[in-house]
C-alpha cells in the first residue's frame, strides 16, 4: 500500500511539473487553433469538421478542441478546457486572436476592393482558355510527374496543383473538397506579396530599398544603418528566433502581439548588417508596418496591396489578414486560389508587366532572385532560390514563393514555367525535386 501511495504520488508530480512546464505552451496551441479554425472557415468556406478532422490534426495543436460559431463570425479552442482563447472574423481583414481588451468599434476600417473583371482568358481574366497543345510536351510524363503528388495521399498532403507554359494551363489537378475556387493559406508565400509591393514603390520613385529604414529608434545605436535591403534579404543583424515547435519570438509575435510590426523593431542587433543571414517573420511584419510610413492615412495603406497588385492583376480572391491594429500580416497570412497565386507567379514570370501594363520594373527581378550573402545561395529578397542547385533536376534559375506545410509558387524563366502547389506536407516529405524535375523533363 505504501507503494502504491508513493506511486501516486510521484504520478501527480510528474503530472504537475508537465503542466507547469507546459501551461504557457498551452496559449500558443488554443491560439493557432482557434486563428486557424476562424480563418478556413470564414475565408476559405470550409467546415469546422475538416479543419479539426485534418487541418488541425497535427502534433500539439490536436489536444485543442475547436469550434466556429457562424452566427458571430468568430471561433474558440482551448485546450483541456485551459487557455481559452478567441479569433474573430473582420470584413476585409480575415480573422484576428483577440484578448480581454477588443473592442470591434475602435478599428472599423477596410481594403476597397476593385473585383471588376476583363472578361478575357486566364491568366488576364477568369474566362475558359482554349484548348492549346504543344508539341514539344510529353503529356503522359507531366501526369505522371503531378500524379506523383497525390500518389499517396497520407504522405504527400498535396491539396492542388497547376502547371503554367507560356500562360497556358498545360495540368490542373485538386484534392478532394478541394477547386480551383478553393482560397488557400500561402503562409510565407505572403512574404513575397511584401517584398513586390516594396518593387511596385520603387518602380514608382516613392522611395529606394537602399534606403536606411526610417526607424526614429533606431537612429542613435547600432541598428541605424539598417536598410530595406538589408530587411528584404533578412541580413539586419537583427536578434530573431524563428522556431515553431517551442515558445520563440516567431509564435508569440502570432498568438500573442496585438501588433506585429513592433516586434522586430524592438529587438537588439547581433550582427552589424550583411554579417549574418537569419530568416525571420518578424521582420516581414516590421516591412509590412513600414509601408505605412508611404501613406497619408491608414485606409490608403489598407488599400494599397489592392489597388497596385492584387486586383490589378485579378487575383480577385486574395486577402491579406492583419492583426488587432489593422496591420497586414506580412509574414504569414495571404490567402488566395490556387490560380490566382499562379497568376503572381506570372506576373514575376512576365518581369513585372501585366497584360501591357507595367506593375514593376524588370530590374526587380533580377534584385530578388540574386543570392544574399550567408544565405548558400537560397536566399534572394524575401525569395527562395535554386542558385546553388538545391533541387539538382530543376534549372538553377529557378526561384520561388515558399510557405509552411509546402506552400509554392516556382517561377522557372528559362522554361517559361510557373508551378504552383499546396499542401500540409514539405520538403523532403514532399519530393520536391522529383515533382518538379519531372515536370521540367516533360517540356522538351
Amino acid at each position: 500500500m505504501k507503494n502504491l501511495k508513493r506511486l501516486l504520488l510521484l504520478i501527480v508530480v510528474v503530472i504537475i511539473v508537465a503542466v507547469v512546464y507546459n501551461y504557457p505552451k498551452l496559449n500558443m496551441i488554443s491560439g493557432y487553433a482557434a486563428k486557424n479554425m476562424a480563418s478556413n472557415v470564414f475565408i476559405a468556406n470550409r467546415t469546422a469538421e475538416a479543419i479539426n478532422k485534418v487541418d488541425n490534426n497535427v502534433p500539439l495543436i490536436k489536444l485543442a478542441k475547436s469550434k466556429a460559431d457562424n452566427k458571430s463570425k468568430s471561433a474558440t479552442s482551448s485546450v483541456y478546457g485551459l487557455m481559452s482563447r478567441k479569433a474573430v472574423y473582420r470584413d476585409g481583414l480575415g480573422a484576428v486572436l483577440v484578448n480581454d481588451d477588443y473592442d470591434p468599434t475602435k478599428f472599423t476600417l477596410q481594403p476597397h476592393r476593385d473585383f471588376t473583371n476583363t472578361g478575357l482568358p486566364f491568366p488576364y481574366g477568369n474566362k475558359k482558355q482554349k484548348d492549346t497543345v504543344f508539341a514539344n510536351i510529353d503529356y503522359t510524363k507531366l501526369l505522371k510527374a503531378i500524379g506523383l503528388g497525390f500518389s499517396n495521399p497520407d504522405v504527400q498532403k498535396t491539396r492542388s496543383t497547376i502547371v503554367i507554359y507560356k500562360d497556358q494551363i498545360i495540368a490542373e489537378q485538386y484534392d478532394g473538397g478541394f477547386t480551383k475556387d478553393t482560397k488557400i493559406l500561402g503562409w510565407s508565400m505572403t512574404k513575397s506579396i511584401v517584398s513586390t509591393l516594396y518593387g511596385i514603390l520603387q518602380c514608382n520613385g516613392k522611395l529606394n530599398v537602399s534606403q536606411l529604414a526610417p526607424i526614429p529608434e533606431w537612429k542613435n545605436d547600432n541598428r541605424k544603418n539598417i536598410t530595406y535591403n538589408h530587411l528584404l534579404r533578412m541580413q539586419s543583424g537583427l536578434e530573431w528566433d524563428e522556431n515553431y515547435t517551442e515558445i520563440s519570438d516567431a509564435t508569440k509575435m502570432l498568438f500573442l502581439e496585438s501588433d506585429m510590426s513592433l516586434v522586430q523593431l524592438n529587438k537588439e542587433a547581433i550582427a552589424k548588417p550583411t554579417e549574418v543571414w537569419n530568416y525571420s517573420s518578424g521582420t516581414s511584419n516590421l516591412l509590412s508596418g513600414l509601408l505605412k510610413k508611404n501613406f497619408k492615412t491608414h485606409q490608403e495603406y489598407l488599400d494599397f496591396p489592392y489597388t497596385s497588385l492584387i486586383d490589378k492583376i485579378g487575383m480577385h480572391s486574395m486577402l491579406i489578414e492583419a492583426d488587432m491594429v489593422g496591420n497586414y500580416v506580412g509574414s504569414s497570412y495571404g490567402w488566395a486560389t490556387t490560380r490566382d497565386w499562379a497568376k503572381f507567379g506570372l506576373l514575376y514570370l512576365h518581369k513585372g508587366n501585366w497584360n501591357g501594363e507595367r506593375i514593376f520594373d524588370a530590374n526587380w527581378v533580377d534584385y530578388v532572385a540574386k543570392p544574399t550573402a550567408h544565405s548558400n545561395g537560397t536566399y534572394g529578397a524575401h525569395f527562395w532560390l535554386n542558385a546553388e542547385g538545391r533541387f539538382p533536376d530543376v534549372p538553377k534559375d529557378m526561384y520561388y514563393a515558399s510557405g509552411y506545410q509546402g506552400q509554392y509558387v516556382f517561377i522557372v524563366p528559362s522554361k517559361d514555367l510557373v508551378v504552383v502547389r499546396t499542401g500540409l506536407a514539405t520538403y523532403p516529405t514532399f519530393d520536391l525535386n522529383g515533382f518538379l524535375g519531372g515536370i521540367v523533363k516533360a517540356i522538351k
